[in-house]
């Protein structure tokens, strides 16, 4: 099928668009921003991938980069990281919450999620932990009004003693913490991973701080992650944006009575009970005749990171393995998932010591299916991935089954 774009009239008994696997696969590529011309641009470079992702996941992990930089290197190649940090902290178009996990969202979206922030308080207040903390909540909300946007240690009334764990939060962290999850409080930047925090009003705009309708909201998140996915099932457009699959379906419904999703059956998706699951296509999907990229990939990709789609759309199991002990891990700590010619061929366990200037690769693992050129891909891959962060080398162990050269320079 050559490239074209799904027809747009309303209709609610519309026939199915039927597609091969191989279409859904490269509609969601497109949709995704793997594109067959990945150079950033020079004006507003970021835009691109920006939009077509809609929620950039932040996590705290840094073995060998830190996640939300990698999807943008995963689509376009090296650039400057502090310059996604200029505009996702300073431009003021872009803001944090809990949009799939923590995430960079577009400020202007952020009245989406009122619901979410009025469920938190209500959960908050019902299980009796805002009534624990209510001197603490009170003492941190004086603060951030009288004295701007504070970190969690400029927070604290006294300095604490000795720490635990990252877990160990002190009073203080679970205030902001709570106020954070409720819309009160947001993020004014962040040191290393610690986030500043300020109260909404203090750095947010007014129009960022009304509420949407939950139906609305709901009905508006639905759309945009069916833009971001192209093609899915209602749980796929669900988990985008962390929606509960009942209100999703529905939005679905109203979005294809509307003609801005269209029923699809992809051949080979099939539910739990063995029949064809469900699809919906966006009205302004791309189906290109020919979309084959090659990229590393972070863990939390929207394109990997809801588990079920990836096996479905890519016949990819994955799963992290930070919090399996080392001797249950079967493929590595940190493994990112290769995509070689648009398959997701394999998975690489990465970590980057800085001292030495060397990428290290704990691991190379291939798919059993993965094209013949996946290990000349990874080199390449590896190399840029190594000059990207400022390494001089690759260096790789030889554990797994992807066979790669001991050392080689950073590209």
């Amino acid at each position: 099928m050559s490239e074209s774009t799904a027809s747009a009239a309303p209709s609610a008994a519309r026939t199915a668009v039927r597609l091969t696997p191989a279409q859904a696969r490269r509609i969601a590529l497109a949709a995704q921003g793997f594109t067959a011309t990945p150079r950033l641009r020079r004006r507003r470079p970021f835009d691109p991938a920006l939009e077509r992702l809609h929620v950039l996941q932040i996590d705290s992990v840094n073995v060998f980069a830190r996640s939300h930089y990698l999807p943008v290197f995963s689509r376009h190649g090296g650039y400057d990281p502090s310059a996604l940090d200029r505009q996702l902290w300073t431009s003021g178009e872009f803001t944090e919450y809990w949009a799939h996990e923590a995430a960079f969202i577009p400020v202007a979206d952020r009245g989406l999620f009122a619901w979410r922030m009025a469920e938190y308080r209500e959960r908050h207040s019902r299980s009796g932990r805002e009534d624990a903390l209510a001197t603490e909540l009170a003492r941190v909300r004086a603060t951030l009004t009288a004295e701007g946007p504070r970190f969690v240690r400029e927070l604290e009334p006294a300095p604490r003693g000795g720490r635990g764990p990252w877990w160990d939060w002190s009073d203080t962290k679970r205030a902001v913490e709570m106020l954070f999850a409720s819309g009160e409080v947001v993020a004014a930047g962040r040191e290393g991973f610690q986030r500043r925090y300020a109260l909404a009003e203090q750095v947010l705009p007014a129009a960022a701080l009304e509420p949407v309708p939950r139906a609305e909201a709901e009905r508006r998140l639905v759309e945009r992650a069916a833009r971001s996915l192209g093609v899915g099932t209602v749980a796929d457009i669900a988990d985008y944006h962390r929606l509960k699959v009942g209100p999703a379906r529905r939005a679905v419904h109203e979005l294809a009575e509307a003609g801005v999703l269209l029923p699809a059956h992809v051949a080979g998706w099939t539910n739990r009970a063995g029949r064809p699951e469900e699809a919906w296509l966006h009205r302004d999907a791309r189906i290109p005749a020919r979309l084959a990229p090659d990229a590393l990939l972070t863990p939390f990709d929207p394109l990997v990171w809801f588990r079920p789609r990836a096996e479905r759309m890519f016949d990819f199991h994955y799963r992290i393995e930070i919090y399996t002990p080392k001797e249950q891990r079967r493929y590595g700590y940190y493994c990112l998932p290769l995509m070689v010619g648009g398959a997701l061929a394999g998975r690489i366990d990465l970590k980057a010591d800085r001292g030495s200037g060397a990428l290290l690769v704990q691991a190379a693992w291939s798919e059993e299916r993965a094209p013949a050129r996946t290990a000349e891909t990874a080199v390449g891959l590896l190399a840029r991935a190594a000059a990207w962060q400022g390494l001089d080398e690759v260096r790789v162990s030889g554990a797994g089954n992807l066979r790669l050269p001991a050392r080689f320079d950073a590209a």
